[in-house]
């Protein structure tokens, strides 16, 4: 008859401190890069513990230490929107990719809208759930500033505020992508050109739209037409169709996000307009799909990933030192595929 499985005991600081010949206390200390442990003492406990395997409990440091060791980041957005984004995905593979090796964690919360964001913060705080937040989705004047600032809650912000700021803040310059997207659309000749534009309520929203009308200016063209949205698929592929069902259409589409260029050169399909010989198509974010639909999307490239990995740096980093400096991370720039050409005659 077999014998059921053993697993082994767990190893716990009692234990690494009597294999060690020290207190518990000191083991602790030293376990913790706090002062007060002889450097020969911490090398030794180090040594012991390495030996025995020994893993941090995260509840037992949070309780000794009165942290949390996880930070927040709250989206107020609607979760169709949402999940159709793969921006966020990318955004939170690059924050895990730092916080998972510094034993932190990412608390998430999806929430309907900003009064709701607000009082999230709130209770964060209140239930000492996270030490520090991201914060994405800038508007103008925004109000979660201050807020997190009266609560006391370190905090990046993704892109720089249009207003006052104690925080850090962790930027990429979207505005040299979509000018680059403009300008190449017309030197392939086009004169019609359209934007499908994001919510003008948060900043880069309102930069990508006023980017555009800026770039099609430059270029001598007429004012192009554009259409606001909630960077939705549905509502991407809805103002694709109102775009190409006018009497006089556009010969290209400059969107504001990749899923609505995506569902763009879905409805342009639908209707029975070929992309890239009778409308042209970019997108912004180069998510990884984007290199295998067809055509190919012509995007703008944002790196995410990069983003996630410099926001995670710059917060941990804050919460460490107390300051941080802001992060500018290489500005945006257009990938060419073959979703754009020259309009046809």
């Amino acid at each position: 008859m077999s014998k059921p499985a053993t697993h082994p005991a767990k190893v716990t600081i009692e234990v690494v401190a009597k294999r060690a010949g020290v207190s518990k206390g000191l083991v602790s200390f030293a376990l913790n890069n706090r002062p007060g442990v002889a450097p020969e003492t911490r090398v030794r406990i180090l040594q012991v513990a390495k030996e025995l395997g020994w893993k941090p409990s995260l509840r037992a440091r949070s309780l000794s230490t009165q942290r949390s060791y996880a930070l927040g980041l709250v989206i107020a957005r609607n979760p169709d929107v949402l999940a159709s984004d793969p921006f966020f995905p990318s955004f939170i593979a690059g924050v895990e990719s730092i916080l998972a090796p510094e034993g932190r964690a990412l608390v998430l919360s999806v929430v309907p809208d900003a009064e709701t964001e607000l009082k999230t913060y709130r209770s964060l705080v209140a239930d000492g759930r996270v030490d520090g937040v991201f914060l994405s989705d800038l508007r103008h004047g925004d109000p979660r500033i201050p807020l997190l600032a009266e609560l006391g809650l370190p905090a990046v912000t993704l892109g720089r505020p249009d207003g006052a700021s104690p925080f850090p803040a962790v930027t990429v310059d979207d505005t040299p992508g979509v000018i680059a997207s403009v300008a190449h659309l017309a030197t392939l000749g086009h004169r019609r050109i359209a934007h499908v534009a994001g919510s003008s309520t948060l900043l880069h929203g309102s930069r990508r739209r006023a980017a555009f009308a800026a770039a099609v200016r430059e270029a001598g063209l007429p004012e192009g037409q554009t259409i606001e949205t909630d960077f939705s698929v549905a509502a991407g592929s809805d103002a694709t169709r109102r775009l190409l069902t006018q009497e006089t259409p556009p010969t290209a589409i400059v969107y504001a996000n990749d899923p609505m260029a995506i569902a763009g050169l879905g409805m342009a399909h639908e209707l029975g307009v070929r992309v890239p010989d009778e409308l042209s198509i970019t997108g912004y974010d180069d998510i990884d799909i984007c290199r295998y639909v067809y055509p190919p999307l012509t995007t703008v490239s944002a790196a995410p990933m990069v983003w996630g990995r410099a926001a995670a740096s710059t917060l941990l980093a804050l919460m460490e030192n107390g300051s941080a400096d802001d992060v500018d991370l290489p500005a945006a720039r257009l990938v060419i595929r073959g979703s754009t050409a020259p309009p046809r005659g």
